[in-house]
């Protein structure tokens, strides 16, 4: 692991709570309190994490209750990553004025009650907009939680555990979030898996001002809220238009928000470039190795979460398996996840990062291909564990390449940028991969099916006509092999892009640093 901090350069203020250290002095190393606060961190990042893929699980039994369209369902899940990816940059620079600690509590505070409203949303349209309130809400958390490390941890060897085990939170999260969705909807209903957060919330609302020091920029940038509008405004008629393209084909509307989406985002380009605090310094693309980093974190995670998102549906509506068994069944891919983040590090220090990258690139896209060719539970289980193992590497190295290729006065936006680009492709996964997953499965529905079972496979088990479900569950599997393919050429398009653009990053050494 990179650290966000190269030597020599200057480190956050102390502030009471953090470990200080007179002026020459070698810094300060953290002791319990710093360590217990760390503890309280790693709880709302996990919770991040498994609140994206938390839903996957009960995606069926959402759907039979709340009916949501084709376009609806994808959006229930996929919103909460596109506001996440959207806000990021922004809660960034809005706790550099208001205080790390407070917006940390305040986003918790409204992840809780935003979490309420999506466990007793009444229909498709309230759930859509409990979710989006869960982005924005996590948002505002997760800058929080890396700024507050690099705060509390002055000592380069501790930051790099203490970051180190930050990036590890992430993927566990992202692992676990569907066992957990399954073990609750074992015994509980689908609106059971957004209550998980509430006890993870509740301990960082009242840990934080205890164990957590303030934070904040004494000399922050000004917020241009012109350039917050355009960032919005550039993102989500993009990511309208992939979704629509997908769902209905060539349209004049699809082409209006892309148009639309190409437009804004030029005007934010220009207005980033004459702005002395810009929202996004677009200086930092220039670093081959910048941008390198985050198209690994973009493409790579667009990959990987199109897949996991529709495995866990295969596993109940085509395999048959309970809530319970498919979360069991994903067991393997959690595990293979974790392990592959811990084997990371020391690989990175025998090897430079883009051939560990680019390894393990190439061991996911065996697991792409078995997935693509194959079926079956057992299959999907083995591919999707291969998938994440080979995956690991790319939010473990991700973020910290790309802090480490920025000035060390950029190191804060290098790492609210590169957490954007991570969010933004798990989410673009499910848009992308999910978008083409339902082109298919309508196309092998037959056309004079009821809408309900065109536009879902939950939809058509709501039927209840047993020659037109085996149809769906054939349509159904059509469409997984068809995401899996697209996964495959992502993960490809991915590896190249590493080996050409981070080829010459050094190895990562035992301090931390390149």
């Amino acid at each position: 692991m990179t650290t966000t901090r190269t030597p020599g350069s200057p480190g956050p203020a102390a502030s009471p709570g953090s470990p200080a250290s007179p002026a020459g002095a070698a810094p300060a190393r953290a002791g319990a309190r710093q360590w217990l606060g760390l503890a309280v961190l790693l709880l709302p990042v996990t919770l991040m994490t498994a609140d994206l893929g938390v839903l996957w699980l009960a995606t069926p039994y959402l759907a039979a209750d709340l009916r949501p369209s084709g376009a609806q369902l994808l959006w229930i899940t996929d919103i909460y990553g596109f506001l996440t990816a959207s806000t990021l940059v922004i809660m960034g620079t809005l706790g550099d004025r208001l205080g790390r600690r407070r917006l940390l509590m305040a986003g918790s505070a409204g992840f809780l009650l935003a979490s309420l409203l999506a466990a007793y949303a009444p229909n498709a349209g309230t759930l859509i907009a409990a979710r989006a309130l869960l982005g924005v809400a996590g948002a505002a958390v997760l800058p929080s939680t890396l700024a507050l490390i690099s705060h509390m941890f002055h000592d380069a060897r501790q930051r790099a555990t203490a970051i180190a085990m930050w990036v590890t939170a992430l993927s566990v999260g992202l692992a676990l979030g569907p066992v957990v969705g399954g073990v609750l909807l074992a015994s509980w209903w689908w609106g059971s898996v957004f209550l998980i957060g509430l006890p993870v919330m509740l301990i960082a609302l009242v840990t934080a001002p205890v164990l957590l020091p303030e934070y904040r920029d004494p000399r922050p940038g000004r917020l241009d809220l012109t350039s917050v509008a355009l960032f919005l405004l550039a993102l989500l008629p993009l990511v309208y238009g992939v979704k629509s393209l997908a769902a209905h084909g060539p349209a004049a509307e699809t082409g209006a928000a892309f148009a639309a989406g190409l437009v804004f985002t030029v005007l934010f380009v220009r207005r980033q470039s004459r702005l002395a605090t810009p929202l996004l310094d677009l200086r930092l693309f220039r670093n081959r190795a910048f941008t390198g980093a985050l198209l690994t974190l973009l493409l790579g995670m667009t990959a990987l979460n199109g897949v996991e998102y529709l495995v866990p549906q295969y596993l109940q509506a085509v395999a048959g398996l309970s809530p319970l068994e498919a979360g069991l069944w994903l067991l393997p891919g959690a595990a293979g996840l974790v392990a592959g983040s811990q084997l990371t590090p020391p690989l990175a220090r025998r090897l430079r990062p883009a051939y560990v990258l680019a390894g393990g690139l190439l061991v996911s896209l065996t697991g792409y291909a078995v997935l693509a060719l194959a079926s079956g539970a057992v299959v999907a289980s083995l591919a999707l564990t291969v998938i994440m193992f080979g995956a690991a590497p790319i939010s473990v190295l991700g973020t910290a390449l790309a802090v480490g290729a920025a000035p060390p006065e950029k190191a804060g936006a290098a790492a609210a940028t590169g957490q954007t680009a991570y969010d933004l492709g798990l989410a673009l996964g499910i848009a992308v991969t999910g978008s083409v997953a339902a082109a298919v499965y309508r196309g092998g529905v037959p056309g004079d099916a009821p809408a309900a079972a065109r536009e879902s496979l939950g939809g058509a088990a709501a039927v209840a006509d047993a020659g037109l479900l085996a149809t769906a569950r054939e349509a159904f599997t059509a469409a997984l092999q068809s995401a899996s393919a697209l996964s495959a050429g992502f993960a490809l398009l991915t590896a190249v892009l590493v080996v050409a653009l981070l080829r010459k990053v050094p190895r990562i050494t035992s301090e931390g640093q390149g």
